[in-house]
């Protein structure tokens, strides 16, 4: 769909009940409206997603320079600032700085498909989604309305799309299991996330080729995100009711640090009788004792590919993906077995 089509003034004033000149009124504060009926207009308005619309469309001269950005992990988590989570603000920094040198500016836009959505939603000439879920609707509303838009992880179950760039989170998960494997490990546990992305499926799914190839049950304890340490000490209290593992893989630092504390109050020995590491470094990793052996995000290579990728889509509506970048492995003291 072309920008500048879908939803009408004339779809605000039949969902409204009114005509198209008591829209136009109610929404730009003139006449002699009552309020209630530009309060009716207004929920329309809101519903169909048009104010976002009218006032792109009288900003729009052209491009505008300007990329949304959506974290979709942080939507879902309902918390834009999570104690000790840092790959967030080093992505939105790294990506925003690359932006500025390319002439272009970042905007943070919260969750497209809740209401109401901020005004300049829509004006943007494309968006950046970090971490996409499964059937993510926001990238069904960009589909809708034709913006363009690339993502740092690709969008479970949609082969077609290859506009998008990360970490080989395949070939991350295989290095940590192989890490373990070259310690003797052989009962590993996972604690993957509870969201729909890609990250958290390509973890979960090495995992089960590598405890099939070696003949181990799996044994998978998914943990909410937002439930951080708490979250994190709550699976290490599950895995011991079902046996002391050799070596335990949190998707999230946070979840590695609480499992951590767990096993340690337990009077487990970390990495003596338990190694632990997380995908995702962050400060809970960091600052742990022992410190915790984790995969270190490579946010500046993606945002390079990223913001190529996009630039050359709004240039030419066709741009060359995917793009894999490489994390790096920061062993610690969880997983050293000297």
């Amino acid at each position: 769909m072309a920008r500048g089509e879908g939803i009408t003034i004339r779809d605000v004033a039949q969902r409204a009940g009114v005509s198209i000149t008591a829209v136009s009124h109610s929404l730009n504060g003139k006449g002699t409206i009552s309020e209630a009926t530009r309060a009716r207009v207004k929920a329309a308005a809101d519903e169909l997603g048009y104010q976002a619309d009218a006032f792109a469309r009288g900003m729009r001269q052209g491009s505008i320079g300007a990329i949304g950005l959506v974290l979709r992990s942080l939507d879902a988590l309902g918390d834009y600032t999570p104690a000790g989570v840092d790959v967030f603000e080093r992505f939105v920094g790294i990506v925003s700085a690359k932006a500025l040198a390319k002439g272009l500016s970042i905007t943070l836009v919260p969750d497209l498909s809740r209401q109401p959505v901020p005004p300049l939603a829509f004006s943007m000439d494309g968006y950046i989604i970090m971490s996409p879920h499964e059937n993510d609707p926001v990238a069904a509303i960009l589909d809708k309305r034709g913006i363009p838009y690339v993502c740092y992880g690709k969008i479970p179950g949609r082969q077609d799309f290859i506009h998008w760039a990360s970490e080989d989170d395949p070939l991350a998960a295989r290095q940590l299991l192989a890490h373990f494997e070259t310690a003797g490990a052989r009962d590993v546990v996972l604690v993957p996330g509870s969201d729909r992305n890609s990250w958290n499926q390509d973890f979960l799914q090495e995992y089960l080729v590598w405890c099939h190839a070696h003949g181990v049950k799996p044994r998978v304890y998914e943990q909410a995100e937002r439930t951080g340490v708490d979250g994190g000490r709550d699976a290490g209290r599950r895995i011991l009711a079902d046996g002391v593992p050799e070596a335990v893989l949190c998707l999230t630092g946070r979840h590695a640090a609480g499992v951590q504390l767990e096993f340690l109050a337990a009077g487990i020995a970390i990495p003596g009788q338990v190694m632990i590491a997380a995908a995702s470094d962050s400060e809970h990793s960091r600052s742990s004792r022992p410190a915790i052996t984790a995969f270190e995000l490579n946010p500046a290579d993606c945002a390079d590919a990223l913001l190529d990728m996009l630039q050359e889509l709004l240039k030419t509506g066709q741009a060359p993906g995917p793009r894999l970048t490489k994390a790096r492995l920061r062993p610690r003291a969880s997983s050293r077995r000297d």
